[in-house]
């Protein structure tokens, strides 16, 4: 049974935070689940209203917007998330989960027939692409698009998500005037608090909606097609049974953890686990920590695909629970289910992990290339 790395165990079992610096700034991460939990829902202590300080490492650089609704505290927040919360619950509508099914499966047969696939951006990137097509309710060659973005559209997309923005731009042109029922038709008809919501505030959904689960589906994706290449068990393990894929999808999520923690910055001075923070100073919540607490996990470093019960923090926790998770939730899911029915064993012949190096610790997290050979059942 593969093991899990945990960067992040000493530092927990101790005191329970980690100082890392990310851009000449000293963070305090925590990293107990407990502790995570209670910040997440202490919005007043940890506030999200940090136009571009949110991620770690913060985007300043990348973008030039302040992304909606995740950069706001309460009522703020709720407000604006009752806005797009209709388009991401698509991802329960039977004919969404219609076209998933038959996206995946389309996959999965056009991979068994080649030699080898990339699955980084021959296949995960093209399944989240067309699959946040079905979501937003616009065509699917929109997709053709977001593949040219590559696998993060920050790093891959132009100076400050240029394309992005460029594209943007475009569609809410195009939905002013000829307004649809696409997420960006909705979102030029929208209002907020009796008005019409700026172009600015659009283009602040828009900007979350395109870059926040992009790489972390493509990465989850990764991640669990090489777990069951590297332990082939694993596969016959969820074939014998379809009812264990629901409890496995979330272990993948719990071990896999594609966003190691996100930030939070504090009004006013105040102490976290006897660390000073400054006013505007910053805290990480590290997802990746909680989820590996052996006060919460039985033996944690364990990937267990019947894990149960799995109180995971890979979506977040509070208020900003992660408005992408079902959606996320669904492509695994389906991922899983069309593996078990079509693919007789997956070989790894090649790859390249992905990891994220900062100064006080190393955290694989997902693939830059994996190339493997499908096999037919």
């Amino acid at each position: 049974m593969e093991h899990i790395s945990d960067p992040f165990r000493e530092k927990r079992r101790s005191d329970g935070v980690m100082q890392c610096e990310f851009q000449g700034e000293n963070v305090p991460m925590i990293l107990r689940h407990e502790d995570v939990r209670k910040a997440a829902k202490d919005w007043k202590t940890y506030s999200s209203n940090a136009p571009f300080r949110v991620p770690i490492p913060s985007e300043e650089d990348v973008r030039t917007m302040r992304q909606l609704p995740v950069e706001t505290d309460p009522p703020d927040h709720t407000d604006y998330r009752k806005i797009v919360e209709p388009f991401f619950a698509r991802a329960k509508d039977p004919g969404v989960i219609a076209q998933m099914e038959a996206l995946i499966e389309d996959m999965l047969r056009d991979a068994l027939k080649h030699e080898s696939i990339e699955i980084v951006r021959e296949f995960a990137l093209p399944i989240q692409s067309r699959a946040l097509a079905y979501l937003l309710n616009v065509p699917e060659s929109e997709a053709v698009t977001w593949i040219s973005w590559g696998t993060h559209v920050f790093r891959d997309g132009g100076s400050k998500g240029g394309a992005l923005e460029a594209y943007l731009h475009q569609q809410f042109d195009r939905a002013q005037a000829n307004p649809g029922d696409d997420f960006f038709s909705a979102l030029t008809k929208a209002t907020f608090r009796g008005r019409p919501l700026t172009r600015e505030e659009m283009m602040g959904f828009g900007n979350l909606t395109f870059a926040g689960g992009r790489d972390t589906v493509i990465h989850t994706i990764s991640s669990a097609l090489a777990y069951l290449g590297k332990n082939p068990a694993a596969l016959e393990f969820l074939r014998e049974d379809p009812a264990r894929i629901v409890h496995a999808g979330e272990e993948f999520f719990r071990v896999i953890t594609p966003l190691t923690h996100i930030g939070r910055v504090c009004p006013v001075d105040t102490t976290v686990h006897g660390v000073p923070v400054k006013e505007k100073g910053r805290v990480s919540l590290c997802w990746a920590s909680a989820n590996q607490d052996e006060t919460v996990f039985d033996a944690p470093e364990q990937i267990r695909l019947d894990r149960k019960p799995n109180p995971h923090l890979a979506f977040g926790f509070g208020a900003h629970l992660c408005l992408g998770a079902a959606h996320a939730r669904l492509i695994l899911r389906t991922l899983l289910e069309k593996c078990t029915e079509l693919v007789g064993g997956i070989e790894v012949l090649k790859a390249q992990e992905r990891v994220e190096n900062e100064a006080a610790y190393q955290r694989v997290m997902g693939y830059e290339s994996l190339t493997v050979r499908l096999k037919p059942r």
